[in-house]
């Protein structure tokens, strides 16, 4: 049984990582061409909208396929009700967000923005259509399909972004990119997912669904918000194009810190729930996650951050120079990322959604605090303040675990400490190297910096770490 479960751990990472860095690198290729054609000031009008959007989809969810996917024995009528849901939910959310759209406009004193969020918003509709499929494949750790789904969708939103862009319609490329490329990725699911609703909505099933689903909707919302405000708050208080800037610097150092992190949350969820009746298991394989996460997300966040110049130079040239500061201040913050995910898989996993309520409550107060101290003083103080804020919530995230695994603050930190320090090392040598080199060169520094920081991490990781990487080239080797 262990040997399944460790085959079965093995595949559905791989297929995860697949599905999440080959989709996310065609969207970040095709997003570098875009950032060319298009300026700051178009993306920051797309950013001062994210808010309302994530906001809608966490009201959609309404954390049922999490419901879902940790109960046992469920149901067609669980996935009907939470189809039927979806839907209805969407739709209330769209009706909100069309009537409000003026006074969003009003609240950031740019009147063309009432069109561009009503027609943006379609995509909550087109997303509601595809919840249970995904949630399905989910359930059987099957991200090959999705895998598949998302680069088909991923290329075909890329080309029509570029096209419309290249065609002069700025911030509407990134409108008309969004609608079709969810629309094509409801319509594969349909075609590739064969589920149809075969009953209608159960209140029963809702009873549960939402008993458990509640609590996290509650947390996800503050958890939505709170991510989404800085977006808010600069888009209120400084220009677009400093919003563009900032949004761009963030969505570069969550590249490998989100899409680690939501491997590992799609990945570990669904194990960790089916060991929830074996203690000992869940702590070792619980540990073993956070092991592993940190041994890829640290070297990778720590290069970026030594590499930032020179790829932002090279690849979007000095238009973008303002967001140089900013993305190596998010590496350090984001870095962390992938540790929160797994602790609070925990406390689902464990069925302590109260809990995971309560922390979500202390951590956006702490957030929110940092915040309105950080506001005055500027872009560089609201990065320095995630920083802060992302070691503080490692903190509060990590007490549950202590007390309910023994396996808390000290213990998890005494897992990735090494690793960390290793990382820096890493960096500081890619510094020291890209110093040395001739300062406009930018393709050589990135390329020299890059082998020789890799080379230097791997070979430590070799000789200090074997038994570690053996593991992990080990579990690669089982999903054959």
């Amino acid at each position: 049984m262990a040997d399944s479960l460790k085959k079965k751990t093995a595949k559905g990472v791989v297929w995860s990582a697949v599905e999440r860095f080959s989709t996310q690198g065609i969207q970040f290729l095709f997003g570098i061409v875009l950032a060319r054609l298009l300026t700051p000031n178009d993306y920051g009008v797309i950013a001062m909208l994210t808010i309302f959007l994530a906001v809608s989809q966490t009201f959609i969810d309404s954390g049922f396929s999490n419901a879902i996917i940790r109960k046992i024995n469920r149901t067609e009528e669980d996935m009907a009700t939470m189809f039927f849901f979806n839907i209805g939910m969407s739709l209330a959310c769209y009706a909100v967000i069309f009537l409000a759209a003026p006074f969003i406009a009003d609240f950031y004193e740019m009147p063309e923005l009432t069109l561009i969020l009503r027609v943006l918003a379609i995509k909550i509709i087109l997303q509601s259509f595809n919840a249970v499929q995904t949630t399905m494949l989910v359930i059987k750790l099957d991200f090959k399909k999705q895998a598949k789904i998302s680069l088909c969708c991923a290329i075909f939103s890329g080309i029509v972004g570029i096209v419309f862009a290249y065609l002069g319609y700025g911030v509407w490329a990134l409108v008309i990119q969004a609608l079709l490329g969810t629309l094509l990725l409801s319509i594969l699911y349909w075609m590739i997912v064969r589920w149809r609703p075969t009953c209608f909505f159960s209140k029963k099933s809702f009873g549960y669904l939402f008993s458990f689903g509640s609590k996290l909707l509650i947390s996800g919302l503050l958890d939505t918000v709170y991510n989404n405000i800085y977006p808010l708050v600069i888009g209120k208080f400084y220009t677009p194009a400093q919003l563009g800037s900032y949004s761009k610097a963030e969505h570069f150092a969550q590249f490998p810190s989100q899409n680690i992190m939501r491997i590992l949350q799609r990945v570990s969820y669904p194990v960790l729930s089916s060991l929830q009746e074996e203690p000992e298991r869940l702590k070792k394989n619980f540990l073993k996650f956070l092991d592993y996460s940190t041994l890829l997300i640290f070297p990778l966040m720590i290069g970026l951050l030594a590499l930032s110049k020179p790829l932002t130079l090279f690849m979007l040239t000095d238009r973008w120079a303002d967001m140089i500061l900013p993305l190596q201040l998010l590496c350090i913050a984001m870095m962390w990322y992938p540790a929160h995910a797994i602790n609070l898989n925990l406390l689902q996993v464990l069925g302590r959604s109260d809990l995971f309520l309560k922390l979500e409550i202390i951590k956006k107060i702490v957030g929110i605090a940092i915040l309105c101290g950080t506001l005055p003083f500027g872009i560089t103080a609201l990065c320095l303040g995630k920083i802060a804020d992302a070691w503080i919530s490692l903190i509060i995230n990590t007490y549950y675990s202590g007390s309910l695994m023994k396996a808390g603050f000290f213990v998890q930190m005494k897992f990735m400490m090494p690793t960390f320090l290793n990382s820096l090392a890493m960096g500081a040598i890619i510094l020291g190297v890209i110093h040395l080199l001739p300062e406009n060169l930018y393709s050589l520094q990135i390329g020299v910096g890059f082998v020789v920081g890799t080379t230097y991490y791997l070979l430590i990781n070799w000789l200090f770490n074997k038994e570690k990487m053996s593991e992990m080239l080990d579990l690669l080797k089982r999903k054959k």
